[in-house]
């Protein structure tokens, strides 16, 4: 059987410069980071001596756009690498595979390209926005461009450029451990003997996303109060670097009364699940999502892993950590009771079977929608397929 590759391409609006990506999202295996390689393509009669430079430009939006107000702006937007594609300056630049089938299918007015993400460069992240919030929203996007122009600071007209949307994400590690978080509390109260001591267990401490979390929890009652209820969430933590703001939002939850009330010397026993999913928390203002807020199959994001060696407090961008909570209500005047067991949620990393089954799952429902009826022609030949990246990214820079 023969595989097709997938190349996503996106042309000026002029249909003179087509740029060709092999993929969109680029993985940061902490000691490395996949680079962006790509092939542009450009008709030879239209250059007449001008050049195409290509950059990797990054946007940090921290402040909603209509708050911007006496010049006071709520983003940065950085050029972190560049480089003049046409003419080539590195002749002998070492191609990848990908950009040899394509340089060899498409000609030569085919001229390849690469970039390298920064080190400590943070993940792509957006902050969905609410129903009555316009504009931009906040997060950090990347955005590969291509122009044409006399030198590197003349972007010419804008219909001689083009900017494809990319993503830097991280994959979890290829085993996930046998550690299980857990965490044990008590709680006094100050007119009575006795505690309440509340024990949670989590079945693993890495989960991929959309997959259950079994959460064990032990409730022994030595005091002279009653549980009332139990409440249970899933906590995503948000770190915003540039501000210093910190923020958390509940992804999923559930409150019960059953095996409630919990009398005086009583205990209960019970395993509580829950699925954190982005699908499940549409238009909630501050969810950190792994991609656009138009991408079908979006997640929440992911965790934001340290390399080792490296102190937390120096990431940068957007940090994400998730928790589990459960909260006991003793009554008015009894109080709560409130633990977190931290946990990562992360994509399952290439090759392995968790892997194999999301890309079949997200297949399945690809062929379902017929998402991408008209987006693409194949060629025969090579078997590659060209995909049309502009329906796919809907957010992209002007």
């Amino acid at each position: 059987m023969v595989v097709a590759v997938k190349v996503f391409k996106k042309t000026t609006p002029n249909g003179k410069m087509t740029v060709y990506l092999g993929k969109r999202d680029f993985i940061d295996h902490l000691d490395y980071c996949d680079p962006i390689d790509g092939v542009v393509v450009v008709e030879s009669d239209y250059l007449r001596g001008r050049k195409i430079f290509g950059q990797l430009t990054t946007t940090y939006r921290y402040g909603r756009e209509e708050d911007e107000v006496m010049g006071v702006k709520f983003s940065k937007e950085m050029v972190i690498a560049k480089e003049q594609i046409v003419p080539m300056i590195n002749a002998k630049m070492e191609m990848t595979p990908m950009q040899e089938r394509l340089v060899k299918k498409l000609g030569s007015n085919a001229f390849p390209f690469t970039f390298q993400f920064p080190n400590n460069s943070p993940c792509s992240v957006t902050l969905q926005a609410g129903e009555d919030d316009q504009g931009k929203p906040l997060g950090v996007e990347y955005a590969i461009r291509a122009y044409i122009g006399d030198n590197e600071d003349d972007k010419g007209h804008k219909r001689s450029q083009v900017g494809l949307v990319v993503k830097k994400l991280q994959y979890a590690p290829p085993t996930r451990g046998r550690r299980l978080p857990s965490s044990l509390v008590s709680k006094g109260f100050t007119f009575s003997q006795g505690k309440i001591n509340l024990e949670v267990t989590l079945d693993r401490e890495i989960y991929y996303h959309g997959e259950k979390i079994a959460a064990n929890v032990v409730i022994t009652n030595n005091s002279r109060k009653a549980v009332k209820n139990i409440k249970v969430f899933v906590v995503q933590h948000c770190e915003v670097t540039m501000v210093n703001a910190q923020f958390s939002k509940h992804v999923a939850s559930l409150e019960t009364r059953e095996g409630c009330p919990i009398t005086p010397g009583a205990s209960l026993t019970k395993t509580f699940y829950l699925v954190p999913m982005a699908s499940s928390n549409k238009d909630r203002r501050g969810i950190a999502l792994d991609g656009h807020l138009k991408d079908e199959d979006v997640n929440l994001a992911s965790s934001t892993l340290i390399s080792d060696g490296k102190c937390p407090s120096d990431a940068m961008g957007i940090v994400l950590s998730y928790s589990l909570r459960v909260k006991l209500s003793a009554g008015t005047l009894g109080g709560e009771l409130v633990t977190d067991v931290p946990f990562k949620l992360l994509n399952p990393a290439p090759g392995t079977v968790e892997k194999e089954r999301v890309n079949a799952m997200k297949k399945m429902k690809s062929i379902e929608r017929h998402r991408y009826e008209n987006s693409h022609y194949a060629d025969d030949d090579d078997n590659i397929v060209f995909e049309d990246f502009a329906r796919l990214r809907m957010n992209e820079p002007e």
